[in-house]
């Protein structure tokens, strides 16, 4: 199933690149040279890219209605931009991406490689597998227990048949076990959504890795909308704590991004799951671990110690998304005595400034990849 682009460009040039560049990664384009075309369209058509040059009239209008428009609300939003144009303003207009003009076909490439990563899991996350299934629920807030039976299963939720005039609210407990297996799944969940009739919505709430991973596999063997993600992106590990760690990658993903990382150094391997909660364009991203448990915490420092003990060992370090997270809360650096989070949680600063305090973090820790 191919993916689908729309293109707000009227430079000749730059639109000869993207075609190329996208068709090269089986990526359709739909080309639009005025922003009247595109937010129509936007409003009649799902896609699962939207990629605009911010020197046309109308472009931030385009990103922005992307975001309200129900069936492009996730789709991955490209800015097309000059050197000189500010970040802050480029994301706050609804971007994801950013390629700097001019345009060439390796920096598009490597831009639209990553972007493709990105919406191919979108799209996986979004597929629904129709499947009646008994699913018990246990309120979070009180004592209220349901048995109710399901509609449909996406990765990231599930529709519910319920029955009766009051809907349930708040966060519940859900147990059901998966079609043509025997181990129950127990999701934490949140009400999300009421459809028509006896219809409603839950969301998975905090997926811990080995659920989703279950999740993910039942789905791809019981689904032929769902298609083979892209291979794992290797990036160069640089900065290391307890709570996250900072990666070099020539097109990291944007803040918000769900990832999965896969770790290995001296014949040792762990893999964790994080959010990307700063992104340097062209240069890296810092991530943060959400895995909290105490097993987590010992597999990395266990992982530490043996960076430790090999010096000379250059750690292998693998991404790959998960999709966008819709709703990230921001957090204050008093809240952690974290380092490194501190530095990803304080004030927006710009890629050399970042890596200035990255270094002179790495100089008050004695170890480079040492706990902070």
């Amino acid at each position: 199933m191919s993916l689908n682009s729309l293109v707000l460009c009227s430079d000749d040039k730059i639109v000869r690149v993207l075609r190329r560049s996208l068709g090269d990664l089986d990526i359709a384009v739909e080309l639009c040279s005025d922003s009247a075309t595109a937010l129509r369209k936007l409003t009649r058509r799902r896609f699962e890219a939207i990629i605009v040059d911010c020197s046309g009239d109308g472009a931030a209008e385009v990103l922005r209605s992307s975001r309200n428009a129900p069936c492009n609300r996730q789709a991955v939003a490209m800015a097309i931009v000059e050197p000189t144009v500010g970040l802050s303003a480029v994301f706050g207009i609804g971007a994801h991406f950013v390629l700097y003009k001019p345009v060439s076909s390796e920096r598009a490439r490597s831009s639209f490689r990553a972007a493709r990563a990105l919406m191919k899991s979108e799209r996986r996350r979004n597929v629904r597998v129709a499947v009646q299934i008994p699913v018990s629920l246990q309120s979070v807030e009180s004592a209220g227990e349901m048995k109710l039976t399901s509609a449909d299963l996406s990765e990231g939720g599930m529709a519910l048949r319920v029955t009766g005039r009051k809907r349930p609210r708040g966060r519940w407990q859900v147990g059901f076990t998966l079609p043509g297996t025997e181990s129950s799944l127990q999701l934490l969940a949140e009400f999300a959504w009421e459809g028509t009739g006896t219809l409603a919505g839950v969301r998975f709430v905090d997926l811990p890795f080995e659920m989703a991973f279950r999740l993910r596999e039942w789905l791809s063997k019981n689904s032929a909308d769902v298609e083979q993600d892209d291979p794992p992106i290797s990036c160069k590990l640089t900065d290391l704590s307890l709570g996250g760690c900072y990666l070099e990658i020539a097109s990291p993903f944007p803040v918000s991004t769900r990832v999965l990382l896969t770790m290995r150094a001296a014949g040792v391997e762990m893999r964790a799951q994080g959010l990307v909660r700063v992104m340097h364009p062209e240069t890296g991203m810092g991530v943060e671990f959400t895995q909290k448990t105490l097993g987590h915490r010992a597999s990395l420092e266990h992982f530490l110690e043996v960076l430790s003990q090999n010096r000379s060992a250059t750690p292998e370090m693998l991404v790959e998304p998960e999709g966008l997270e819709s709703r990230v809360n921001a957090k204050n650096p008093s809240e952690t005595d974290d380092p490194l989070l501190q530095l990803f949680y304080g004030e927006p600063l710009a890629a050399d400034d970042f890596h200035a305090a990255l270094r002179q973090q790495r100089g008050m820790i004695p170890e480079t990849l040492s706990p902070a």
